[in-house]
C-alpha cells in the first residue's frame, strides 16, 4: 500500500499540539490537561500540564475492564533456566497490586524512589508496574551491575526501598547480586530504609535483619489475602521512572520519563511505527536495564494490549543459534526488535541459518534493529534468511522511542541501506557544523532535533536541569544535540555515520569511523567490525580496523587485509589512510551490545583507562591489548 508517512508527517508539523492531542485520545485520563504543550515549564516546555493519569491503569487495569483480562499479557522465557511462564492481564494486575500492597507497607509512597536490580524475571516486570501504580518512580539498575556503579545510582536516587534478588543467571554461570547489592549499601551515603529480595532457587542468599524481607513470603501474603491497591493519579508531568545512562563517569546522569507524554508516544508508535496490532505477540530481544526493556518489554507493548515476552537468554548459547527462531515459532510472535549485534552473532555461529529449518516463522512479519548502526551486510542476511521487511531505526535513551526509522504501520518507504529512513512525527531533524550553521545536502555534521521535543523524551536530568541544558541543549541553541554525527540526503533519508566522538581527524579531513566499518563489513570474510581512530605523529590520528572473521571463513589473514585496506580506498578515498587492520576473536560490548570503541582507542593510544560498567565480558579488552601488540601480518 501506497505510504501515509508523508502525509502524516506534515500534519504534526503544521499543527503539533492538535496532532499530540489526537493521539492522547488512545490513553485514559483520570482529569484533561490544561495545556498541550507549555513552552514556559521546566528546561523547554512540559506536555499535558495538568492532567493526572496513571501508567499502570493505562497498561493493566483498563484492558482487564475493557475484556482483555484472559488474554496473554506477559510470557517468561528463559531458556538458561529451562522455565516458561505466562500471565495473563488480570493474573499480571494480582501480581502489580499485591507487590504494590507490600511496598506501601514498606513505606513508599508517591513521589517516592524505588531501585530495581534484579535479573530478566517477571519480577522486574511487577516491580516496575507496582512503582508505577501507587505514583512511585522506579530506577531500574542492570542486574549484576558492579557494586560502586550501583551505589553511585543509589546515592543519586535516594531510594526508599530496593527490590532485587538472590542472583541472576548467565550461560554457565551464576551471578550472586546479594553481596554487590550488600557492598554497594554499604559504599553509599544514602542508606535504603528496606529490601525487599526474591530468592531464586539456583542460588539463595542471607537477608539483612531489619533492612530485608523476603519476597515471596510477603507478596505472597499480599496475593493470598487478595489486596488490591487502587492507582494512584499523577500528574502527566510528574516522573514514572529515572534511568541512568551507560558508560557515564563520576556522577551518573539520570534520564527522567514522565508519565502522561510517555503513555501519548508509545501507544502511537506501537501501530503507526511497529505496525502491531493489540492482541498481537511482540517481543523486544533486550534487558530490563536499557531504555528498550522499559519502552518495548514494559510499557509500549501493555500499554496497546499486546503480548509481550520477557526472554532470560542469549541469540547463541542458549543452548544454539536458532533459539530466536524457536521463541518465534513458539509463541507466535510477529514483530522482533533486537540490536544489529545479535544478528551479527547469529550469522557468525550459523552463517547459512541451518538452524532455522523446522520452526514455523508464519506469522513473523517484522525484524526491527537499533542500538548499534545496521550494517547493510547484516541487514541483507536477514532479509534473505527471514523473508521479512529488516528495518533499521535510531533512537536514544533520551528519547524513550524511535527518532527515525520506516514506519510500517503508516505504509512502508523505499529502503535505503545504511539509514534508519526518515524522521518520525515530533521529530524535526536538522544536521549543523561545529558553528551551528545548515550543512550542505550529503555533507557530515553534527545531527540535533529542534525543540520542542516531543512527548515521551526527556524533559530533564534527575534533580539537575542545569546539566541537562549544559549536556543538551547549551551547545546548539534552540536545538536538542544528539552528540551523533551523519547525513540527510536529497530524499531527507537520514544516515547516522557515528557518535560525534568517533568523529576522526586524519591530516585535517574530518571522517567517519561508521562510513569505513561499513566498507569493511562488506567483505565476505568479516562477521564484525569496529574502526577506531588511532594517534599518529605525522597525520594526528589514522584509522585501526578490528575485524572477526567468519565461523567458516579460512582466510588468510594477510590477503583479507590488503582487500580491505583496498576497499576503503577505493569507497572512501586514499585519505581515509585505511593501513592498519587487528583480527580478534571477538569485540568488547556493553551488555546492550553496543561495541566499546572509546576504550578501545585509550588501549590502542596507551592512555589511562577504566573497566567499564557495563561491559559484557572484561576478558576481552585483554584479548585486544594482546592483538594490538602482535606484529601484523
Amino acid at each position: 500500500m501506497a505510504s501515509r508517512y508523508h502525509e502524516v508527517y506534515q500534519s504534526w508539523k503544521q499543527d503539533p499540539e492538535a496532532f499530540w492531542a489526537d493521539a492522547a485520545r488512545e490513553i485514559d485520563w483520570f482529569t484533561p490537561w490544561e495545556k498541550v504543550f507549555d513552552p514556559d515549564a521546566g528546561a523547554y516546555g512540559h506536555w499535558f500540564t495538568g492532567a493526572t493519569c496513571n501508567t499502570c491503569f493505562n497498561a493493566l487495569d483498563r484492558h482487564v475492564a475493557a475484556g482483555r483480562g484472559e488474554q496473554t499479557a506477559l510470557i517468561y522465557d528463559s531458556p538458561i533456566g529451562g522455565k516458561q511462564k505466562s500471565f495473563t492481564y488480570s493474573a499480571l494486575k494480582d501480581e502489580v497490586s499485591a507487590l504494590a500492597a507490600v511496598l506501601q507497607d514498606l513505606g513508599v509512597e508517591k513521589g517516592d524512589r524505588v531501585i530495581i536490580y534484579m535479573p530478566m524475571v517477571p519480577e522486574a516486570v511487577f516491580a516496575m508496574l507496582a512503582c508505577a501504580r501507587i505514583g512511585a518512580v522506579h530506577s531500574v539498575v542492570f542486574g549484576g551491575f558492579a557494586a560502586r556503579e550501583l551505589a553511585a545510582r543509589i546515592d543519586d536516587a535516594a531510594p526508599k526501598a530496593i527490590v532485587s534478588a538472590s542472583c541472576g543467571l548467565e550461560p554457565g554461570r551464576i551471578v550472586s547480586y546479594k553481596p554487590l547489592l550488600d557492598e554497594a549499601i554499604r559504599l553509599s551515603k544514602v542508606k535504603p530504609q528496606s529490601c525487599l529480595v526474591l530468592q531464586r532457587e539456583e542460588q539463595t542468599c542471607d537477608l539483612v535483619e531489619g533492612r530485608d524481607h523476603d519476597y515471596e513470603a510477603l507478596v505472597g501474603s499480599a496475593r493470598a489475602a487478595g489486596r488490591d491497591v487502587p492507582c494512584v493519579p499523577v500528574l502527566a508531568t510528574d516522573p514514572l521512572y529515572v534511568l541512568y545512562t551507560s558508560g557515564t563517569t563520576g556522577r551518573p546522569k539520570g534520564v527522567v520519563r514522565d508519565n502522561g507524554g510517555h503513555m501519548v508516544r508509545l501507544k502511537w508508535s506501537m501501530f503507526n511505527e511497529y505496525g502491531v496490532k493489540p492482541g498481537e505477540t511482540f517481543w523486544a530481544a533486550s534487558d530490563v536495564g536499557w531504555v528498550v526493556g522499559h519502552s518495548y518489554i514494559v510499557y509500549a507493548p501493555l500499554l496497546h494490549g499486546c503480548t509481550t515476552i520477557l526472554f532470560e537468554g542469549k541469540p547463541v548459547g542458549t543452548p544454539d543459534a536458532g533459539v530466536f527462531w524457536r521463541v518465534i515459532a513458539e509463541h507466535g510472535v510477529v514483530a522482533l526488535f533486537t540490536a544489529p549485534t545479535a544478528f551479527r552473532a547469529i550469522r557468525t555461529a550459523d552463517p547459512d541459518a541451518e538452524l532455522l529449518a523446522g520452526y514455523d516463522m508464519s506469522r513473523f512479519r517484522t525484524l526491527f534493529l537499533a542500538g548499534e548502526r545496521a550494517d547493510p551486510d547484516t541487514v541483507k542476511w536477514a532479509e534473505r534468511t527471514l523473508g521479512v521487511p529488516v528495518i533499521d531505526h535510531w533512537w536514544q535513551t533520551e528519547t524513550g522511542a524511535p527518532i527515525s526509522q520506516d514506519p510500517v504501520g503508516l505504509g512502508m518507504l523505499p529502503v535505503k541501506y545504511g539509514s534508519p529512513g526518515l524522521p518520525m512525527p515530533g521529530y524535526d531533524v536538522q544536521v549543523l557544523d561545529d558553528a551551528g550553521h545548515p550543512v550542505e545536502t550529503g555533507k557530515l555534521g553534527n545531527v540535533v532535533v529542534k525543540l520542542p521535543l516531543p512527548p515521551g523524551a526527556l524533559p530533564t536530568l534527575w534533580n539537575d536541569d542545569e546539566r541537562f541544558r549544559e549536556a543538551y541543549l547549551s551547545e546548539f541553541p534552540g536545538y536538542y544535540k544528539t552528540a551523533d554525527a551523519g547525513i540527510l540526503d536529497e530524499d531527507g533519508y537520514l544516515f547516522i555515520m557515528a557518535r560525534t566522538d568517533d568523529i576522526i581527524n586524519v591530516a585535517g579531513h574530518r571522517l567517519s569511523t561508521g562510513g569505513m566499518e561499513e566498507v569493511v563489513a562488506e567483505h565476505p570474510a568479516v562477521a564484525e567490525c569496529a574502526v577506531i581512530g588511532i594517534a599518529d605523529a605525522l597525520k594526528g590520528q589514522v584509522p585501526c580496523g578490528f575485524v572477526v572473521l567468519h565461523g567458516k571463513a579460512q582466510a588468510d589473514m594477510g590477503a583479507v587485509e590488503k582487500e580491505l585496506i583496498a576497499m576503503v580506498r577505493d569507497r572512501i578515498g586514499p585519505v581515509a589512510a585505511f593501513k592498519k587492520v587487528v583480527p580478534v576473536k571477538r569485540l568488547p560490548k556493553t551488555r546492550s551490545g553496543k561495541i566499546l570503541r572509546a576504550t578501545m582507542q585509550k588501549i590502542a593510544d596507551h592512555e589511562e583507562w577504566v573497566m567499564p560498567a557495563t561491559i559484557d565480558d572484561p576478558v576481552i579488552l585483554e584479548e585486544i591489548a594482546e592483538a594490538l601488540n602482535k606484529p601484523s601480518s
